[in-house]
């Protein structure tokens, strides 16, 4: 969806790459992660990650996970619940002022 609206997109399988990729590029803009992912860290602990360590990089993350979970987030990062709808998806992004 975000490729489709014009975004570069890189993807990653867990959230170990995620940093790896938020590590190796500068100005990452956004940051979109599911609560449930691969490996050893969730999404909400690698938002968590990338508010700390990238302050600057927009943060969306969404699960089909009860809401309680927008709460455990850092406060900069905007919860979206699935299934993440385009219009969802289009207010988020101008939410956290991105173009």
């Amino acid at each position: 969806m975000l490729d489709a609206l014009g975004f570069d997109v890189l993807e990653a399988c867990h959230a170990r790459e995620a940093i790896q990729h938020l590590e190796d590029r500068h100005g990452v803009a956004l940051l979109y992660t599911d609560v449930r992912m691969p490996g050893s860290m969730c999404g909400r602990q690698l938002a968590h990650v990338c508010a700390e360590r990238w302050p600057e990089t927009r943060i969306i993350v969404c699960s089909s996970c009860d809401r309680s979970e927008a709460a455990q987030l850092p406060q900069t990062a905007h919860f979206i619940p699935k299934p993440c709808a385009e219009k969802l998806v289009r207010s988020a992004l101008k939410a956290l002022h991105i173009h």
